[in-house]
């Protein structure tokens, strides 16, 4: 089992509709964070990433791969 870092993934980070900012790893389900700053949203994903690695390792899984992130802007 590869013990994969938070720096193995794609981090999306962006402001939300209430002024908070999200940042969230969109390869793995339920890794997402919110805070007032997008430093705050990253360093609450950094924990957020935590448990949800010693989960898996409790499951005896893997964290999942990666995935590509096409970005698109809607007009």
């Amino acid at each position: 089992m590869i013990n994969k870092k938070l720096i193995d993934y794609t981090i999306i980070l962006r402001p939300d509709d209430n002024g908070t900012f999200v940042a969230y790893v969109p390869a793995i389900k339920g890794c997402h964070a919110w805070g007032k700053s997008h430093e705050e949203a990253r360093s609450e994903l950094n924990h957020v990433f935590e448990m949800l690695s010693e989960e898996y390792l409790e499951a005896g899984k893997s964290l999942p791969n990666d995935i590509e992130v096409t970005i698109a802007y809607a007009s």
